[in-house]
């Protein structure tokens, strides 16, 4: 017996210790004057590419982009010649900073107890120490929706720059979206029944009466309002048809997370304007009678049917493999889809479709300075990310897989 008590402390002492240790990685500082990046191929996503051009960004932001910049005399010159600047890489939908290890309960931080838990909020459960992220922004995938998941209304789910001491740091839009779930008829009538209570309960305060206080029901303001879209996770055609018509009733801003058959309700979405987040290219075909392609082409499909929408990886990884993003991308590219287009896909329409594009998603004048210095194009799996920034500041590309590869590699010289 005491020898099993002592064999349990020291586990638990092992966990606690591996569960609170953090990553090596020292969050980036703002540079002290302006920043230009001179000679390289800039993708700016919202226009035409620019050969042999300059990005001068300074105080977090962009300040110029073209060919005839004037770089000021106090500015940190980097020569990139040969090399290409891009957008910091977008994942439009995963649980990074939620969740470390899946097999450890105490590391799952991204489903609440209960139903109904609007007023949860992504952005303050995210562990900014998480060694996930470093690995992801590793391969420039710099942005990122962080959401939970479970019940009928999981939570809010936030947009997150990958880099900061804390999750202040780190968040761009606390309030993207509300999660949902409406996988049948009685989902339906459970969250028409919430919602209803939603709009008595802000009602009653807009007239001033005196009620007792629901965080839940307060957490649906600015869904009711319009001004927050629901994110409802929907492949067949059918639940498609389900949500547009529960947003529709309700007057609510809706994406669909999946989307797989979105191309057969097209005409539906398109009269609803509902985008698509397309959850993963790399997933095998929903229907078997179909072609062995049928994720592959979805994006192709959707952009020639008109239906606005971006790329995830999240049902192929929702957190490890998030850095895998930029290859979905060029297996849609691959299948039909424009290079032009796949890049979009994984950088400006997800800012568009999250209501960050103000801010980020492309390489424009008064945006964020969050971008990335490549040897190639990021769809393709020999490019290397080389230098990164996140709102002005450096990011350490440096990870723990890379720190053990170098570790072991050393061991068998």
């Amino acid at each position: 017996m005491f020898f099993n008590s002592k064999l349990l402390s020291l586990v638990f002492v092992l966990t606690t210790v591996g569960l609170v240790s953090a990553s090596d990685q020292v969050p980036g500082k703002m540079p002290s004057g302006p920043v230009a990046i001179v000679g390289a191929t800039i993708h700016p996503v919202s226009g035409d590419v620019v050969k042999k051009g300059t990005i001068l960004f300074e105080d977090g932001k962009i300040v110029a982009v073209g060919k005839k910049v004037k770089v000021p005399k106090s500015a940190q010159v980097i020569e990139a010649e040969g090399k290409h600047v891009y957008p910091g890489l977008f994942e439009p939908y995963t649980r990074i900073g939620l969740t470390e290890y899946s097999a450890v309960r105490a590391s799952r931080d991204f489903n609440e107890t209960g139903s109904l838990n609007p007023n949860v909020k992504a952005n303050v459960a995210v562990n900014p120490d998480s060694e996930i992220i470093p690995v992801t922004r590793s391969n420039g995938v710099l942005l990122a929706l962080s959401a939970p998941s479970g019940g009928l209304l999981a939570g809010q789910g936030a947009v997150m720059q990958l880099d900061g001491w804390t999750y202040e740091d780190m968040t761009i839009h606390p309030r993207a979206v509300m999660v949902a779930s409406l996988r049948s008829e009685r989902d339906r009538e459970s969250l028409e029944e919430f919602f209803d209570e939603a709009k008595q309960y802000a009602a009653a305060l807009k007239a001033g009466v005196e009620i007792r206080h629901d965080m839940r029901l307060e957490a649906m303001d600015a869904v009711l309002a319009g001004e927050q879209p629901i994110v409802i996770e929907a492949d067949h055609w059918e639940d498609i048809v389900r949500a547009v018509n529960f947003a529709e009733k309700q007057k609510v801003k809706l994406v669909i997370l999946g989307g797989y058959d979105a191309p057969k309700c097209a005409e539906v979405l398109k009269r609803a304007d509902v985008p698509v987040i397309i959850s993963a290219v790399h997933r095998t075909p929903l229907h078997v009678d179909e072609p062995y392609d049928g994720a592959y082409t979805l994006a192709k499909e959707l952009k020639e049917k008109g239906i606005q929408f971006c790329i995830s990886g999240y049902d192929r990884s929702s957190t490890w493999n998030a850095r895998n993003l930029p290859y979905h991308a060029a297996t849609a590219a691959a299948f039909g889809l424009s290079k032009e287009d796949a890049i979009r896909a994984i950088t400006l329409s997800p800012a568009e479709i999250l209501g960050v594009a103000d801010r980020v998603g492309s390489l424009e004048e008064g945006k964020d300075a969050t971008l990335i210095v490549c040897d190639g194009d990021p769809m393709e799996a020999d490019t290397h990310t080389e230098l990164a920034w996140v709102a002005g500041k450096p990011v350490d590309l440096n990870n723990s897989q890379k720190m053990l590869y170098e570790k072991y590699q050393k061991k068998y010289e």
